[in-house]
Parts: C-alpha cells; sequence; structure tokens
C-alpha cells in the first residue's frame, strides 16, 4: 500500500503507518498512490484524475474544505475524518481565548515586557467575569457542546445556540435555548462563539450585517475557520467599538501576520490555528486516521465517513 502524507501527525501514529505501508510525501507519482492522509495539504480533481488507485482520503481533523468532496463523489473515493478526537482541545483553547480577552491577559503581558504599567491593577486593564453570561454557540456540534459545558460548569454560564441542523429538543437536552434566526442569538449573547464549517452558506456568516445586532460589549471567538467571519468587517467593529473584543485562531491568510490589519488592535487576540494543537488531541488524530484509512484499505467501513 502506497500512502500520501507529507504533513507532521503524531510520531507514534507516523511509526504505526509506516509499519504497514510505504510513505510517499509528494503527487508526483500520483497513480501509485492508494491513499492520502491530511491536514491542510489540498487535495484536487486534478489529483484525483491522476491518482488512478486512490481509494481513500483521511481527515487528520475534522474540517474537509481543502478535498474536492465533489470530485471524490464522483471517482468513488471514500472522504472520511476524526471529528471527536480534537474535540476537547479546541473547546479549552476557546475558553481560554474567552478569558483572555475579557481579563486583557495578552494586553497585559505585552505591556509588561515592554514599557510596563505605573501602577499594579491600571484601571485601563479593568476586566469583566464569565460567570453568568450568555453563550450565544453558533453550531452546535461536538466542539461547542463541549464549550459550553466547560462554561455551564465552570462559570454557571446561560447557554443560547444557533443551529439549522439541530432540533429544538436536541438544544434542550444539551441545555441549550436555540434559536431559529441568528440575529436574535447575537442580540441575546455577552459572548459569541464560532463553531461551524467554512461552506458555501457559512462564507462571511458574520459580517457587518451581523455586527449591528452584537452588544456593544460582546466579545467574538472564532477557532472553526477563516472565511466565517469577515475579516474586515471585524476590523471595523473593533476599531469603532462596536463591540468590545474578539479572539481567532483562524484566518483567510494563514498562519497569521503583521500583515493583517488585526493584528495592531489591542482588542483583538491571535493565535496560529493551534486549537487541535496539543499532545493529546494529536496523537487521538494520528492514531485515528491511520487506523481508519488502513481499515477502509482493508475493505471495511469507516466509523466516521464524509463521502
Amino acid at each position: 500500500m502506497v500512502v500520501y502524507l507529507s504533513e507532521y501527525i503524531h510520531p507514534d501514529a507516523e511509526a504505526l503507518l509506516r509499519k504497514r505501508a510505504e510513505v510517499v510525501d509528494s503527487f508526483e507519482h500520483a497513480e501509485d498512490i492508494d491513499a492520502v492522509i491530511l491536514r491542510t495539504a489540498e487535495v484536487s480533481r486534478e489529483i484525483m484524475a491522476r491518482a488512478k488507485h486512490l481509494k481513500v482520503i483521511g481527515k487528520h481533523g475534522v474540517g474537509c474544505n481543502t478535498i474536492d468532496l465533489e470530485a471524490a463523489g464522483e471517482y468513488g473515493i471514500t472522504v472520511l475524518n476524526t471529528p471527536s478526537a480534537n474535540t476537547n482541545s479546541v473547546a479549552e483553547l476557546i475558553v481560554g481565548l474567552m478569558l483572555t480577552v475579557s481579563r486583557k491577559i495578552s494586553i497585559c503581558d505585552a505591556k509588561c515586557r515592554a514599557e510596563g504599567f505605573e501602577r499594579i491593577a491600571p484601571p485601563e486593564m479593568t476586566g469583566i467575569e464569565l460567570t453568568n453570561k450568555t453563550v450565544g454557540l453558533v453550531g452546535m456540534g461536538n466542539i461547542a457542546r463541549r464549550v459550553g459545558e466547560i462554561l455551564k460548569n465552570g462559570f454557571s454560564a446561560v447557554l443560547v445556540g444557533y443551529d439549522p441542523y439541530c432540533t429544538e429538543e436536541q438544544a434542550k437536552a444539551w441545555g441549550i435555548k436555540k434559536y431559529t434566526d441568528l440575529k436574535d442569538l447575537l442580540m441575546a449573547s455577552d459572548i459569541v462563539n464560532i463553531s461551524v464549517p467554512l461552506t458555501k452558506s457559512t462564507e462571511n456568516m458574520i459580517a457587518e450585517p451581523e455586527f449591528q445586532y452584537f452588544k456593544k460589549n460582546a466579545i467574538l471567538i472564532n477557532a472553526a475557520r477563516g472565511g466565517i467571519v469577515n475579516e474586515e468587517d471585524l476590523y471595523k467593529a473593533l476599531k469603532e467599538k462596536r463591540i468590545k473584543a474578539a479572539a481567532c485562531d483562524a484566518f483567510v491568510s494563514e498562519p497569521p501576520d503583521g500583515s493583517n490589519k488585526l493584528m495592531t488592535l489591542e482588542n483583538f487576540c491571535a493565535t496560529p490555528h493551534i486549537g487541535a494543537n496539543t499532545e493529546e488531541a494529536l496523537y487521538r488524530m494520528g492514531m485515528e486516521v491511520v487506523e481508519e484509512v488502513l481499515s477502509v484499505l482493508e475493505g471495511k467501513e469507516p466509523k466516521h465517513r464524509v463521502i
């Protein structure tokens, strides 16, 4: 078996893969490849057309936006992912970002390292508590529900959600009040968390029209995918202080750098797509994607089929 792998996965998972298959890191001889394992690499229709023996594409993670799913379906290629392996790690980062921007931790750290402060507990560094805040979950999948669980149990948060794919009964069972209109959720929320995939229907889901409905002191968190939140419109909302603060772990152009205007704002916090970047999540995702890909090559049905 020949498996394409060009990105880092947990060493234990790579070792398991190399025991069972030949590993290549380019598509130069795509016709020889039986399987692809990817994190952010692109698998296009053109690659699939060349890879005559390609049977399965395994996504190390959840989002499959770099895979041409339509082409995979046409060519009869199985696409699978690892939808729950990184849930806890991403959820913990989201809560960490909420704490960071609500207590201005990143601003305090940067100033302590530079010019410092003239006094302790400076008034301009006054933050807010997460306790008892209303948290709006845009998307109520595994990650969002874990975020809600942490915030409800740890901070007595009130949970509200928006997700066309979840029923009101499901939301109620999860302890979440469901809104059927996004703007109603935005108006009710002190903190808004984005946990949806990037699709045609979610691109620019949060943009200038939606920012009109945010509370003035609201916090926005996006650790899903770049492009769901319109970055130019977010910049304007933060610059004009129409919302209190925001943090993103995902950007249109990654990794983020100083060319992104958001990086010039004190009320914005950035991380370089590290949601699933923990030892525990990398092990779970790596082992699961390798085992599942090898299983499909042996003729078995994957646990988490996308296509």
